[in-house]
């Protein structure tokens, strides 16, 4: 971390008017250092799994002695056939590769360590015996010459006939059956609506033969994708009023269809219902009346919701359009996404291999089959927990820094006042001014998401494993606590991307920033109401239209590929990829106009446009601005009224 300067003395700051984007100082100091500290640890259990043996284990694999395939062994204490020289045989081949155990995930099978897999299928002894003379490749047990192969104590000690065409996987020299029926069972664990392999194998295939396709048409949603960035810039006035007329005239409508069939309903003769269906008539024309009494509630409390927040979806306008303006200025907003994803892949590459090494790391102990384990002992065996903690704060802490840099860089334009005086790359300043002050706050903001998620996640684990044991209340308590878990994790999400933002402007600490920044919401939470309602439901509008688009293309194209019959799959990977493509845009987008909203309430408080407190605020906002003074005159409430319900988030330096 760079040096960082002192802030001012109070004397000095308390003289001078509040400007933003000064006195930059590191923040939440002590946080970076537990974070650099925790990460030192991660680090520690990689190096410790890789210096135990397991990174040898893991690449060449072991057979069910110990014995590691490819290089002479150490003989293991009380381990029969331990201490093999395998210098020559760098395969591990599975007896019964197909014996697969689907709780522990694992293949309950005797493993050996071969010269040469089978690439063809053995169906007899005969086969496996000539195999072993062709190849010098034993496929049966240690102590079993190849000319015993066909003798009555074989049968045992040889793999099971047919023996599967294999071959090994890359890296890892196992070898692995080519014909994928052998994991049928897992399969049908994971795909519900597979039922016989021959379905299995046409969705496979399907996918297989549209691949260039689905390819296509995962570009298409990313071209899509940034075509509605642009749309929203430039139509973003006329888009919002839609969606909210549409919302009222739906509401409208369902109240009226309901009334409609009250009335109909209680129009049409009794008579002609038998005595049977009676009850069942007027328990229904009960339910109807019900439905379209809560439906006009709903409707009218909705339009005067509407109508008192007119004002606020106008300021909800401006904001989208100045969002716009944002991506034209800083267009490497839009692939900020990109960096983040990669660095996410990146990290839990690192962690996966991690969990492999641990899970092969430790002393070697017997099973239950009489066959060798490796496993951890004593304090040491809790590692994987560590690792797990590791998985959710880095990861949270990656996204956080997602969100800083976007902060950091939407703050940087809003408050230059010409924006020709631009730093050339407002995202690397922002970058820079991340890893220089604000790692620290990053850090602790990811931590408070942490422990909201490993009790959520402990809460959802206990579920799934008592699923069908528990009685009704349990059930329904569990449940009630997960979901406020996630509550609570959504809320602490929304006020820590606002705390970075705040963190952005006046260089304070996350606990500083997320109180001035809860504080400027609750005061100002009929706007933000306004903002998160409209604003985020045209967003969601938005990625349904990329999605339904693909999709709609996607069936266009299928449809005359005559290669295979089935393509429900390679639509579903499609429709998934344009959900996850238009959600990192557009959420992207989301995050500068909160941004945005912030930025314009502190311009709103600290100046009022007077010659030597001039607004930073796009003409956009401006205009929004004087239409809200001018309202107010009107209604005898004084100019500054509208102004008054934007607070400070920090007292006037």
């Amino acid at each position: 971390m760079g040096c960082c300067n002192s802030a001012s003395s109070a004397a000095q700051s308390s003289k001078r008017e509040w400007k933003p984007l000064e006195d930059r100082s590191c923040t939440d100091l002590p946080w970076l250092l537990i974070f650099l500290l925790f990460c030192i640890g991660m680090g520690f259990i990689c190096g410790f799994s890789v210096a135990t043996g397991a990174a040898a284990r893991l690449v060449s694999g072991y057979d069910s002695y110990g014995n590691i395939c490819g290089q002479k062994n150490a003989e293991l204490e009380s381990v029969p056939n331990s201490g093999m020289d395998h210098t020559h045989r760098k395969y591990v081949f599975f007896l019964d590769p197909c014996n697969l155990d689907l709780i522990n995930r694992k293949i309950k099978s005797e493993a050996l360590c071969v010269a040469a897999c089978p690439r063809q299928e053995l169906k007899t002894l005969s086969d496996v015996q000539k195999f072993a003379e062709m190849n010098g490749s034993a496929l049966c047990h240690y102590k079993l010459k190849p000319s015993e192969y066909t003798s009555s104590k074989a049968s045992s000690l040889c793999p099971k006939l047919p023996v599967p065409a294999s071959a090994p996987i890359p890296f890892f020299h196992r070898c692995a059956p080519v014909n994928i029926s052998c994991y049928a069972k897992f399969a049908e664990a994971l795909i519900t609506f597979v039922s016989d392999n021959s379905v299995l194998h046409r969705l496979i295939s399907g996918v297989m033969a549209s691949k260039e396709i689905i390819l296509g048409l995962c570009l298409l949603s990313l071209v899509l994708s940034m075509i509605l960035m642009v749309i929203i810039r430039y139509i973003s006035r006329v888009l919002v009023w839609i969606v909210t007329i549409l919302v009222i005239l739906g509401s409208l409508g369902g109240t009226g269809v309901l009334w409609w069939l009250y009335a109909k309903q209680r129009k049409s003769p009794k008579e002609t219902i038998i005595p049977e269906q009676l009850q069942i008539a007027e328990d229904n024309l009960r339910a109807l009346l019900i439905y379209a009494i809560s439906a006009t509630v709903f409707t009218v409390i909705l339009f005067l919701i509407m109508l008192f927040m007119r004002k606020r979806i106008a300021l909800t306008i401006a904001l989208f359009h100045v969002a716009g303006k944002v991506f034209i200025h800083l267009p490497l907003l839009v692939f900020q996404p990109f960096w983040t994803f990669f660095a996410l892949v990146l990290f839990w590459a690192y962690w996966i291999m991690t969990l492999l090494f641990l899970g092969t790391t430790g002393s070697a102990v017997k099973n239950d089959q009489g066959f060798v384990e490796f496993r951890v002992s004593g304090p040491l065996q809790y590692m994987w927990w560590y690792h797990v903690v590791g998985l959710i704060w880095i990861s949270e802490f990656i996204l956080a820094c997602q969100q800083m840099t976007v902060a950091g860089a939407v703050v940087t334009y809003y408050f230059t006042r010409d924006k020709r005086n631009l730093p050339f790359t407002p995202i690397l300043a922002s970058v820079n001014r991340l890893v220089r002050y604000h790692l620290g706050t990053v850090a602790k903001g990811s931590f408070i998401i942490t422990l909201v998620k490993i009790p959520r996640m402990i809460l959802m684990y206990i579920h799934s494993q008592l699923k069908g044991k528990e009685n009704a209340c349990a059930r329904c308590m569990l449940k009630s606590c997960i979901c406020c878990l996630w509550c609570l994790e959504k809320c602490l999400n929304y006020l820590n991307q606002n705390a970075y933002t705040a963190t952005a402007i006046n260089s304070t600490n996350f606990c500083t920033s997320a109180k001035d920044a809860f504080v400027i919401l609750v005061e100002n939470a009929l706007r933000v109401a306004a903002i998160n309602t409209v604003g985020d439901f045209m967003l969601f509008l938005g990625k349904v239209l990329i999605v339904c688009s693909t999709g709609l293309a996607g069936i266009m194209l299928l449809n005359y590929q005559q290669d295979y019959t089935v393509w429900v799959l390679p639509l579903i990977i499609v429709c998934l990829f344009a959900f996850l493509v238009a959600h990192c845009f557009l959420s992207i987008y989301e995050m500068v106009v909160d941004v945005l909203f912030l930025c314009f309430a502190i311009d709103t408080k600290y100046n009022d446009g007077s010659p030597g407190r001039e607004f930073y605020m796009d003409k956009v906002l401006m205009e929004f601005v004087e239409n809200s003074r001018k309202a107010m005159k009107e209604a005898g409430k004084g100019g500054a009224a509208d102004a008054r319900e934007l607070k400070p988030m920090l007292k006037k330096r």
